[in-house]
């Protein structure tokens, strides 16, 4: 799928893929509702993913910092068009750690925009975290 930039408001990353991609977690919402675990939303996500033609790539392990560097327990759950990071949550709430994880995928992969998405919310609300590189 190719995404253009035809926002009006130039500061916003990338804008259709983020509304494409919040209409399918949206849609998720509405059919699984609120009791899921996080797995059963990102397999619900991905077929969505295969069947709307988006590229993708689901659990992709962080690179390592340093020579020696242990494997990492953290991976991101998806990485959609090589531009958006994506995590899922089903918990009562977001928390600073959640964003600091964010934060960390973000600075690995040298990404602009990550999507926490938290399906235990009564109300779905994405929240978009930034990562500005100079």
């Amino acid at each position: 799928m190719n995404f253009y930039n035809k926002s009006k408001d130039k500061n916003l990353l990338y804008p259709e893929l983020s509304y494409v991609i919040c209409g399918l977690c949206f849609e998720i919402h509405n059919n699984l509702r609120r009791y899921k675990n996080e797995k059963q939303y990102a397999d619900a996500f991905e077929a969505l993913l295969k069947k709307n033609k988006i590229n993708y790539e689901r659990e992709k392990p962080l690179p390592k910092s340093f020579e020696g560097e242990q494997e990492r327990r953290n991976i991101p759950d998806f990485i959609i068009e090589d531009k958006i990071i994506i995590d899922f949550k089903a918990k009562r709430v977001i928390t600073k750690k959640d964003y600091y994880q964010m934060k960390r995928y973000l600075d690995c992969y040298q990404k602009e925009l990550g999507l926490i998405i938290n399906f235990r919310e009564y109300y779905l609300k994405p929240k978009r975290i930034l990562n500005l590189l100079s």
